[in-house]
C-alpha cells in the first residue's frame, strides 16, 4: 500500500515545474539510540542529542562541564569502534605515505568510517571538544602504548580548569577515590594500579565502568609521555548533494544488495568469515549495556562492521538535467563531479590486511553504457588526468578513485552522442552505520529535512589543494587556495582548515590567521583570528611537533569564488591545507524515501515523498516487532 501511494505520488508531480535535484537531504528517525544523520550532522544537533542520551541515561540534563564531556564519551562510545581505517593519500605520494596519514577530519571520522585507531579517534575528538567547550579543551596525550585524551574542565570542583582523562578508545573515566572529580591522566598515573582496578571503591564510578572494553587495558596508565594539542580538526558538516537521475542508498551492513559484495576502505580483519574492518568488544550496536555494566562489553564476533552508501547516477542526456553534475562541456566531452562526505571503497584482489591498497580492487566505481567513448578520471581537481579506456558494460575504475571522496569523470563525448547511452555510474563508498537511520520497534516517525545545500572541495589532498593555490606555495608560512563553485552558483559559507608544522614545544605566542576574499584578494575577512596553541594546567614532557588551525564563516552578498589565506606570525610552514564552499542548490526537487526492512510480519519496503522546500516534515512507519532496518534510499523525485 506504501510503494502504491509512492507512485501515485510521483505521477502527480508530472505537471510540477522544474527544479534541480536535492541539496542535503537528511533523515531522522525516533530511534532511541540511532536516530540517522539529522541527529548529529552539525555540533548543534550532536549535542542536542547527546543531552537527550544522557538525560535518559544518567536522569539528568547535561548543565556542567563534566555532564557535558560525560554526555560526549557515552555518545562516541556507543556510537565509534576501534578499527584501522584505510588510509587517504593526503600527500599525493600513495596510500599511507609522504607523512601524516591519520584522518583527523571530525567529520570524515565519524561519518565515512565510524571506527579508527586510539590516536585517531582522540585527534578527531578534539575538533568535538573545541565546539562543546572552548578553544584548546581537549588534547591527545601519549601514555603506555595508547594514545588517550583528556578535556579541560571548569566550574565546581574543577575551579578555574583541571585536565580530566576521557579516554573513548579504552571506555574510560577514573573519578577520585571520593568520587567528586573526574582525574587527569597525571593523577593517574602516579596511582594507576590502584585508579584503574575495577574492584577498587566502584561507587566511585557513577556506573561507568573503568576499561570498559577489557580490563587489561589498565596499563596503559602506566606512563604518560606527550601533548598534542590542536590534533584534530572539523570540515564542512556531511553534505550529498543529489542530482536528478541519482540516488543514495545506504546498506547498514556489508553484502550490497546480494548480501556478498563486499567493499571498503580499511583493514581486512576478516572476522567471522566476513570480509573487512569489524570489532568485537565495542559498546556499539548494544549501547544500552553501558550504564551499570559490571564486566565490560564483552567480544562477539562482528558486532560492529563497516558499511556502504551506494551513489547510483544515470544522467539524461536528452534533457538539461544532465547539467547538474557537469563541471566542464564541450561538444566532444562531458565533465562530471562526484564529491560525497563518504569516502569510495573497493573489493580487494586479496585477502591481505590492507589489500585494499593493491592494484585489482572492484566495485567502487563501475560504469553501464551502451556507447562506446573514451574514459578518464582526475582525483586532483583536473590537474592531472588518467584513462579510463573505453566507456562499456561493467567498466570498473575503482584503482583509479579508491580511498577518496571526489574525483572528477570525462566521457570523450558530446551529449548528443550520450543521447541513447543509457548511461549509469555507480560509486560504492564505506559509511558508518551508527550515523544512518534506523526504525524502531512498535512505530517509527521518520523525519525529513533538505538543507539546499552541496560542497565543493579544494582537498583534503595536497594535490587538490595545489590545484588551486593562487598565491605562495604549501611548505611555506604562507599559501593562498582559490575556490569557485561548480557552475557559478551562490557560496553560502566557506570551511578552511590548515596542517601546520608548528613545532614542540609549541609556541603560545604564535598567531594563526585564516582569511577569507570575495573579491579576488583585494580585502579580506577573518575566518579564524589570532588562533593559538594554549597551554595550561599539568603537562607530560613531550609535545606534538604539528597542530590544526581550522575555522568557518558564512558569506553574504551571493559570491561564486572565493580565497582563502593561511598565514602565521612565527615562521611556521602549512604542510597541507584545505577549503571546502558550501554553496546553494535551488529550488529544490521533492525527495523520495524508501527505507528496507523487516519485523515479526516479515519483510517490508515503505516509501513516502517529501517535500519540495527546505521545510522539515514526518512521515509515520507501522513497524510491529524485533524491527531490523537493511538499507534506506534517497533520490530527487521529479516527472520523467
Amino acid at each position: 500500500m506504501t510503494l502504491r501511494l509512492l507512485t501515485l505520488a510521483l505521477a502527480a508531480l508530472a505537471a510540477a515545474p522544474l527544479h534541480a535535484g536535492v541539496g542535503d537531504p537528511q533523515l531522522r528517525t525516533d530511534h532511541p539510540w540511532y536516530p540517522g544523520e539529522l541527529a548529529c550532522s552539525t555540533f548543534a544537533r550532536l549535542f542536542e542529542t547527546q543531552a537527550d542520551v544522557y538525560e535518559r541515561v544518567v536522569g539528568r540534563r547535561p548543565a556542567s562541564d563534566e555532564d557535558k564531556a560525560l554526555a560526549s564519551w557515552l555518545w562516541r562510545n556507543t556510537h565509534y569502534w576501534h578499527g584501522t581505517e584505510g588510509a587517504e593519500d593526503l600527500w599525493g605520494q600513495g596510500f599511507g605515505q609522504g607523512g601524516d596519514c591519520r584522518t583527523r577530519d571530525y567529520w570524515t571520522g565519524l561519518f565515512a568510517h565510524g571506527y579508527g585507531l586510539c590516536g585517531t579517534t582522540h585527534s578527531q575528538w578534539g575538533a568535538e571538544m573545541e565546539a562543546l567547550l572552548g578553544h584548546g579543551r581537549g588534547r591527545g596525550v601519549g601514555v603506555a602504548g595508547h594514545n588517550s585524551f583528556e578535556v579541560l574542565l571548569e566550574g565546581g570542583e574543577y575551579g578555574k580548569g583541571q585536565w580530566a582523562a576521557l579516554d573513548h578508545d579504552l571506555s574510560t573515566v577514573v573519578f577520585s577515590p571520593d568520587g567528586k572529580k573526574l582525574l587527569s591522566l597525571a593523577a593517574i598515573q602516579k596511582d594507576w594500579k590502584r585508579l584503574v582496578d575495577r574492584k577498587f571503591a566502584p561507587e566511585r564510578q557513577r556506573g561507568w565502568l573503568v576499561c570498559g572494553l577489557h580490563p587489561s587495558d589498565a596499563g596503559s596508565y602506566a606512563r604518560y609521555t606527550t601533548a598534542e594539542y590542536l590534533p584534530g580538526y572539523a570540515g564542512p558538516p556531511p553534505t550529498v548533494h543529489l542530482r536528478r537521475g541519482e540516488k543514495l542508498r545506504r546498506y547498514l551492513e556489508p553484502g550490497l544488495a546480494d548480501g556478498k559484495t563486499l567493499v571498503f576502505w580499511g583493514r581486512n580483519d576478516a572476522e567471522a568469515a566476513v570480509t573487512g574492518p569489524s570489532r568485537a568488544e565495542t559498546w556499539v550496536n548494544q549501547p544500552d549495556a553501558m550504564r551499570g555494566s559490571k564486566t565490560g562489553a564483552g567480544g562477539t564476533a562482528g558486532r560492529a562492521r563497516f558499511a556502504n552508501a551506494v551513489f547510483t547516477y544515470a544522467p539524461d542526456f536528452r534533457t538539461g538535467d544532465y547539467k547538474e553534475g557537469v563541471v566542464e562541456e564541450s561538444p566532444d566531452a562531458v565533465t562530471f563531479e562526484f564529491a560525497s562526505p563518504y569516502i569510495v571503497g573497493a573489493t580487494p584482489p586479496n585477502a591481505k590486511p590492507f589489500g585494499v591498497y593493491d592494484a585489482g580492487g572492484r566495485n567502487g566505481l563501475v560504469l553501464k553504457s551502451k556507447v562506446n567513448c573514451a574514459v578518464s578520471v582526475s582525483v586532483d581537481r583536473g590537474a592531472t588526468w588518467q584513462a579510463g579506456g573505453e566507456l562499456a558494460d561493467g567498466l570498473d575504475l575503482t584503482d583509479l578513485v579508491k580511498g577518496r571522496r571526489q574525483y572528477f569523470l570525462k566521457l570523450h563525448a558530446g551529449a548528443k552522442a550520450l543521447a541513447d547511452s543509457g548511461l549509469t555510474v555507480t560509486t560504492v563508498c564505506q559509511a558508518s552505520a551508527a550515523t544512518m537511520p534506523r526504525l524502531k520497534d512498535g512505530g517509527t516517525v521518520v523525519e525529513f529535512e533538505a538543507g539546499g545545500r552541496a560542497v565543493v572541495s579544494a582537498g583534503p589532498n595536497l594535490p587538490q589543494a595545489n590545484a588551486h593555490v593562487v598565491a605562495g606555495a604549501f611548505g611555506t608560512p604562507a599559501v593562498t587556495l582559490e575556490l569557485k563553485t561548480p557552475r557559478r552558483e551562490p557560496a553560502l559559507a566557506v570551511y578552511a582548515a590548515a596542517h601546520v608544522l608548528s613545532r614542540s614545544p609549541p609556541r603560545p605566542q604564535v598567531k594563526y590567521q585564516i582569511d577569507a576574499s570575495l573579491d579576488g584578494g583585494k580585502t579580506w575577512k577573518p575566518v579564524v583570528k589570532d588562533w593559538s596553541i594554549p597551554r595550561r594546567g599539568e603537562e607530560p614532557p613531550d609535545f606534538w611537533s604539528q597542530s590544526l588551525c581550522w575555522g568557518s564563516l558564512d558569506l553574504t552578498g551571493a559570491p561564486t569564488s572565493v580565497q582563502v589565506r593561511f598565514r602565521n606570525d612565527g615562521g611556521h610552514a602549512y604542510a597541507r591545507g584545505e577549503a571546502h564552499l558550501a554553496y546553494a542548490v535551488k529550488p529544490l526537487d521533492p525527495t523520495a524515501a524508501l527505507i528496507s526492512y523487516t519485523d515479526d510480519t516479515g519483510p517490508h519496503t515503505a516509501g513516502h515523498v517529501y517535500g519540495p522546500g527546505p521545510a522539515r516534515a514526518s512521515w509515520d512507519i507501522p513497524t510491529g516487532k524485533n524491527v531490523r532496518t537493511h538499507w534506506v534510499e534517497l533520490s530527487p523525485a521529479y516527472p520523467r
